[in-house]
């Protein structure tokens, strides 16, 4: 705005870097049931694998319509995309994407980031709807190599060392209004939770009910290719301090610590088992 001077962020004020997410299968993101993931949260560790993950509850924003059979906890809602799982829906996500990491003001959410001030929305509600539908649709990755013996190796270790306890491979939607993503079963290694990934990731930054050092397990599907559409290289973590499959391994602490020791006791064939079944998916 003309004139205006914006105030300076204050010393000390926390923040946090972002990679930007991975775009392909959200629809089938979306339309996996609240259902389904409160089945695979465990806050108290009932079963005792030192895993806990929580749905991040937030109130809904007023443009948000719940999705059908939607569960509630003290009028909140479970969200599901994000890094902390702070949006819940695909409209929410590009809503907010516009507005906050590239400035541009809707009617959804009219006020200018820079300013503070409500100004005249910049993207129209058609463009809006019409990034949604595209992000909706987007297919989903198809694993590769899945025959090579290494690969299935990998797989079964996965699953051994517990990775699979979050990345959970395979999920199912409910009912979606597009019928390509009603009632599928897809395979995308996330249970959409948030885990405690221990004070190495605690970067003091949080959202809705997430607390600083928790995070939502990423989906895996599509890792092996995220290389090509990085210059050749890997950017993983939030922040994208990792610059390997293995390196990200064992910056996994918190809930995730055994399955990092896991992964540290196998052998160096085993390793590259599990290394070459991540980069075929």
């Amino acid at each position: 705005m003309p004139g205006y001077i914006p105030e300076e962020i204050p010393i000390g004020a926390t923040f946090s870097k972002f990679t930007p997410p991975a775009v392909t299968g959200l629809g089938f993101l979306q339309y996996i049931t609240d259902a389904d993931i409160l089945a695979m949260a465990d806050p108290n560790d009932v079963n005792g694998d030192g895993i806990s993950g929580v749905p991040n509850w937030k109130t809904l924003k007023e443009y948000v319509i719940p999705f059908e059979n939607a569960i509630t906890q003290d009028n909140k809602y479970i969200h599901r995309f994000g890094k902390k799982a702070a949006a819940y829906d695909l409209l929410q996500q590009t809503v907010e994407a516009y507005n906050q990491d590239m400035g541009i003001t809707s009617s959804f959410e009219p006020v200018d980031t820079f300013s503070g001030l409500t100004i005249d929305p910049e993207v129209t509600d058609k463009t809006i709807r019409s990034v949604v539908a595209y992000l909706q649709t987007l297919k989903a990755p198809i694993q590769r190599n899945v025959n090579d013996p290494h690969v299935q190796n990998g797989k079964n270790l996965f699953t051994q060392i517990k990775c699979a306890a979050c990345h959970i491979p395979e999920l199912q939607t409910g009912n979606a209004p597009i019928e390509a993503l009603s009632n599928k079963i897809f395979n995308p290694y996330t249970d959409l939770l948030l885990h405690d990934m221990g004070t190495g990731l605690d970067d003091g930054y949080t959202e809705g009910s997430a607390t600083t050092s928790e995070w939502r397990t990423p989906p895996l599907w599509g890792l092996g290719l995220s290389r090509t559409t990085q210059g050749g290289n890997y950017f993983l973590m939030h922040d994208g301090r990792a610059n390997s499959i293995e390196e990200a391994i064992l910056l996994h602490g918190g809930e995730a610590i055994n399955s990092r020791n896991g992964y540290q006791e196998l052998s160096q064939e085993e390793k590259e088992d599990i290394l070459k079944f991540l980069e075929s998916l």
